[in-house]
């Protein structure tokens, strides 16, 4: 930046006679007249040009923009894509109606973090796995809404033994009993037969007004429940029949060592993120 300095330093150099080294009275009053002028506060207006250029460089207050530069789901259009893909591709399927759309992070048996949509359908609960890189859809998860029996809300606990805890509330959805799961499937890392989700905010969500309407755990709670709520009364199904349960109670992950969950977490692997010059 090009700064302006002053000129107190610099002389005039006149050529004139000796004579003429005295001002006429015409030279005098004019002078005097112009004495006030030179009087102006500059010094004050220039201060003032670092505030203005600061609050023009950095008008958001939600995040960085450097940080969210980062995640591919914050570029423009990139969302905006995700979500027309998804809508095209619910109605060529079931022709199920839409009722919200949200950007969450889902948080496995192993303690994982994973970027995810999710989508409230009439009927159906969809966590989908979209790669916002190449904009594409990588994996559906259909959970149906009456299936759905449990949900918690709550901080996370661990084991007292475990060396990779994390902070924080989150939201648990059971369709299924955990107990009934074998040994291998809770102690599998890559075990997609759970039957519970857990969810917590994605970290995008102080970017802008956008994403904290659609990252914001509270706004997928008091839309997923009144939908669980109105299958059930519904349904015709001599299913479960017990309703759904909302508890507020501790969110438990049983992890001990939590080694890859440490690594992967701290180098957030589970998001479309952009790393220099590895790649992702």
């Amino acid at each position: 930046m090009s700064r302006i300095g002053s000129s107190e330093g610099f002389q005039p150099v006149s050529l004139k006679r000796e004579e003429d080294d005295q001002p006429s009275e015409t030279d005098q009053l004019s002078m005097e007249e112009r004495e006030p002028e030179t009087e102006v506060p500059v010094p004050k207006q220039i201060s003032r040009l670092p505030s203005v250029v600061e609050s023009a460089l950095y008008p958001n207050p939600y995040h960085k923009p450097y940080l969210s530069r980062k995640y591919f789901v914050t570029r423009p259009g990139v969302i905006e894509t995700a979500m027309e893909d998804l809508k095209g591709h619910i109605t060529k399927t079931s022709g199920e109606t839409i009722q919200g759309f949200w950007l969450l992070t889902e948080i496995d048996h192993w303690n994982n973090e994973k970027e995810r949509i999710l989508l409230i359908t009439d009927k159906t609960l969809l966590i989908c796995k979209y790669d916002f890189i190449m904009l594409c859809c990588v994996q559906f998860q259909w959970i149906p809404l009456s299936a759905i029996y449990r949900i918690c809300l709550g901080k996370f606990s661990f084991p007292a033994m475990s060396l990779d805890k994390r902070q924080g509330e989150g939201l648990r959805i059971y369709w299924g009993s955990p107990e009934q799961q074998s040994l291998f499937v809770r102690w599998n890392p890559w075990s997609t037969e759970m039957p519970f989700a857990t969810f917590t905010e994605h970290p995008m969500k102080y970017t802008s007004e956008k994403f904290l309407g659609i990252c914001k755990l509270s706004g997928f709670t008091s839309k997923l429940v009144p939908a669980i709520q109105n299958t059930h009364q519904n349904s015709t199904e001599s299913g479960r029949g017990k309703g759904l349960t909302v508890l507020t109670e501790p969110i438990l992950i049983e992890t001990y060592t939590g080694l890859m969950s440490f690594i992967g977490n701290r180098n957030k692997l589970g998001y479309s993120l952009a790393r220099g010059s590895i790649g992702f």
